[in-house]
């Protein structure tokens, strides 16, 4: 069904998917009822820049009328683009976990600044011709969303608009993820899953117990496959570095800012403590990730309760007096630069950008060292090029020996798999009217819709963009 099919009889709300529909970027779905239109997350659609530009500048409704957008977590895909929703006139409140407020404060004056960089990056090359490429948004921009955030505790209801209420429920994926329920006039429900955590994961609190309702929008990123038991990528990773230390190599991991860099840190940090590995120096060379953990440790009310022991204890849950926080460049070079083992953890995931480059340059050929890869590495990214078997890598504009050892675990998704989605889904069969899978491949998607309705749901779809579902 779509937003202008004739037969769309407006009898209850409406929810039209227009980002992360068959793709895993640009979270964003629009719920309208009654007189009131609220966006659930307006996440950046990351892809080709002249397609990425043109999704992220333009939207499919009028910004000015949106009454409220609720946020379900601090990832960039799920509320990278709401500095353009407000330059494009939404001038209402923003909700979202009190920790999720305080990583938005770092995720998009980050982000402002690669917007920035990368328009001034593209007039440099246009040689300054006219017309300008303008950022896609600016500083000022994120602080006027910042502004219209509004903090709201879990599991309290609260209204949004005339007739329509919401909770924010724990979703065990990032810090201050949250899952939205949503009730409107008429008893109408749905429920948003944005991102799940899995059930075995450390550090932060587990997923809650996701609400029935007329209408579920899950996630379905991994619909298709389950993720190897933590347990065991936790020894590949300590056997990893334990290795690369005999031989008197450094350890290099690229890893994502926010979520990836927390949970890595916590095992090494865990691994020194416990006698698993040696205590030798570690770092953390990003920026970024060092203000993101100042605001988990800011946020005990979301972790576990070992993580909550650990900070009660003085211990630390992000390395304590184990880890060194890398901000300055000339830091970053000169701790490269230095002979002695060492495990630094740097940005970015899957080595496109970021710091992890210099850190390439200088070890790449270096047969004692190693790097670990934690990410998911995409198609055509450096990342993808250092785990084929080929004797060089190309980056940084010319071709590299690539001698380094190269480890790929994929074991640390902070994304549920598909035994926890049956896990968390299979008690509401028979609950819930329609399910509609997002965020996920089509291929991703189809398998877990199909693994659905084996277990007695009824109305599962895979929607496209700009396709609609009615509640009731």
């Amino acid at each position: 069904m779509t937003p202008d099919d004739p037969t769309l009889a407006r009898r209850g709300p409406i929810v039209t998917f227009w980002g992360a529909a068959q793709m895993v970027t640009g979270s964003m779905h629009l719920l309208e009822a009654g007189s009131a239109r609220v966006l659930l997350d307006c996440g950046l659609y990351q892809g080709r820049r002249d397609e990425s530009r043109r999704r992220n500048a333009e939207f499919p409704f009028a910004a000015k009328k949106i009454s409220a957008v609720l946020v379900s977590h601090a990832h960039i895909d799920h509320c990278g683009n709401l500095p353009s929703l407000v330059r494009h006139g939404f001038d209402g409140p923003i909700y979202a976990t009190a920790a999720t407020r305080d990583l938005l404060a770092v995720m998009l004056v980050d982000s402002a600044k690669i917007q920035e960089e990368d328009a001034a990056h593209l007039n440099i090359q246009r040689n300054y011709a006219e017309p300008w490429v303008e950022p896609l948004y600016t500083r000022p921009d994120v602080d006027r969303v910042l502004a219209q955030v509004v903090p709201v505790e879990y599991d309290r209801f609260r209204e949004v608009a005339p007739g329509v209420r919401f909770k924010f429920l724990e979703a065990g994926h990032v810090l201050g993820s949250a899952m939205v329920h949503v009730v409107t006039a008429g008893g109408h429900t749905l429920t948003f899953t944005g991102d799940l955590g899995r059930r075995s994961l450390p550090l932060l609190k587990h997923t809650a117990p996701i609400p029935a309702a007329d209408v579920l929008v899950c996630e379905s990123t991994y619909g298709n496959r389950t993720h190897e038991p933590i347990g065991e990528t936790q020894r590949k990773l300590y056997a990893a570095i334990n290795r690369t230390l005999d031989r008197g190599g450094k350890v290099f991991i690229p890893a994502f800012s926010l979520g990836r860099t927390q949970l890595i840190i916590h095992f090494i940090h865990k691994g020194i403590l416990d006698g698993h590995i040696p205590r030798i120096p570690v770092y953390v060379d990003s920026p970024l990730a060092a203000d993101i953990t100042g605001v988990y440790e800011s946020h005990p009310e979301c972790l576990d309760a070992e993580g909550k022991q650990m900070l009660a204890d003085g211990v630390g849950i992000l390395g304590g007096d184990v880890v060194t926080y890398i901000r300055e460049f000339e830091d970053s070079v000169r701790t490269s630069l230095r002979p002695e083992p060492s495990i630094t953890i740097a940005s970015s995931g899957m080595c496109d950008a970021g710091r992890i480059l210099h850190h390439l340059k200088e070890h790449i050929d270096d047969p004692r060292c190693t790097v670990i890869l934690v990410s998911y590495q995409a198609h055509g990214t450096t990342g993808r090029r250092l785990l084929e078997k080929t004797p060089t890598i190309k980056f940084l504009g010319r071709e590299w020996n690539k001698w380094v050892e190269v480890v790929h675990l994929d074991g640390f998704s902070g994304h549920a798999d598909r035994a926890d989605f049956l896990a968390y889904l299979g008690p509401l069969a028979g609950q819930v009217g329609k399910v509609r899978l997002i965020h996920g491949e089509r291929e991703q998607a189809e398998s877990l819709a199909a693994a659905l309705r084996d277990l007695g749901f009824v109305d599962v779809e895979v929607p496209s963009p700009g396709d609609v579902v009615e509640l009731g």
